[in-house]
C-alpha cells in the first residue's frame, strides 16, 4: 500500500518538474470581430398630422374625439362636417390638414398643341400648364383672335404625330368636332373629342387615341386642364383593348391606297 503512495508521489513530482521545465507564454488576447449595428430603417418623418380621417367624406364628432387644443386633423379634399364636429373644431382650434391627391405621371414627353381662334386663349393657358410639368411642347398655332380655318391646324398637330415628331396631340377650336375630324383623315392618328376626364381617360386606355380635341366653347380652363391630364396619364395596356384598336387600324389600311 505504501509502495503504491510512494509510486504516484513520484509521478506527481515528475509532473511537476516537467511542467515546471516548460517556459510560459503569455497568450494573446483573442481578438473579436466588432459588432456594428447598422440601422437600415430611414429616420421616419415627422407627420403634419395628428389624426388623419382622410378616408371619410363626412367628419362626425365621434370622428374628434380625443384630439386636443391645437391638434391637425388631416381630412380629404371637400370633406364635409356635422354641425357638432365644426364647433368642436372651433372650440378647440383644431388645425385642418387637407391630403393632396397624388399627381400621376405623365406617359408622353412631348406634345403637339394648336388651336384656331376661338381656341387661342385655351391653347395659351394649356401650352404653358404642359410646359410647366417638364413636357416638350411644339405649338403650330394660331397665335392670335384674327379668324383662321380650323383644319389648317388640326392637320398640322395630327402630322405631327403621324410622323412621331410628338408622343401625343392636343387641337382646340369652338366644339372640338372638326378638329377630330380633320385630324382622323390623317394615317395613323386616332383622335378623339372628350368633355370630360372620364372620356379622357377611356379615350386613351381603350381606344388608343393619340390626339385629343377640346372645345373652347364647350369647357373652360380648369376642366380642360383636367381633361389633358386624365388623357396623357393614360395609355392603353390591356390585350383585348389592343386587339379591337388593331382592328380600326386595319380598317384604315384597308382604304389607305384607295384613289
Amino acid at each position: 500500500m505504501s509502495e503504491n503512495n510512494e509510486r504516484r508521489e513520484r509521478v506527481r513530482e515528475l509532473v511537476r518538474e516537467v511542467l515546471a521545465a516548460v517556459p510560459e507564454e503569455n497568450e494573446p488576447a483573442k481578438a473579436y470581430p466588432e459588432h456594428v449595428r447598422v440601422n437600415s430603417l430611414p429616420p421616419e418623418r415627422p407627420k403634419d398630422f395628428d389624426r388623419d380621417e382622410s378616408s371619410k367624406s363626412l367628419i362626425t364628432e365621434d370622428d374628434l374625439r380625443g384630439l386636443e387644443e391645437g391638434d391637425r386633423l388631416r381630412i380629404s379634399e371637400g370633406a364635409k362636417f356635422t354641425p357638432l364636429a365644426g364647433d368642436i373644431i372651433a372650440a378647440k382650434n383644431i388645425t385642418l390638414v387637407t391630403k393632396q391627391p397624388r399627381m400621376p405621371s405623365f406617359k408622353v414627353t412631348s406634345v403637339a398643341i394648336g388651336c384656331d381662334h376661338g381656341g387661342f386663349e385655351l391653347k395659351e393657358k394649356l401650352a404653358g400648364f404642359l410646359s410647366g410639368k417638364g413636357l416638350k411642347v411644339r405649338d403650330f398655332g394660331t397665335n392670335s383672335k384674327d379668324s383662321v380655318d380650323y383644319p389648317d391646324f388640326a392637320h398640322a398637330v395630327a402630322l405631327a404625330v403621324s410622323k412621331n415628331q410628338a408622343d401625343a396631340g392636343i387641337v382646340i377650336d369652338g366644339a372640338g368636332i372638326g378638329s377630330a375630324m380633320t385630324a382622323n383623315k390623317v394615317p395613323g392618328v386616332l383622335a378623339a373629342a372628350c368633355y370630360n376626364p372620364a372620356l379622357a381617360k377611356n379615350a386613351r386606355e381603350h381606344n388608343g387615341a393619340n390626339v385629343l380635341t377640346l372645345g373652347s366653347g364647350q369647357n373652360g380652363f380648369e376642366e380642360a386642364r383636367e381633361i389633358v391630364t386624365a388623357f396623357l396619364t393614360h395609355e392603353i395596356s390591356e390585350p383585348r383593348h389592343e386587339r379591337r384598336v388593331g382592328k380600326i387600324r386595319t380598317i384604315e389600311g384597308q382604304y389607305a391606297n384607295r384613289s
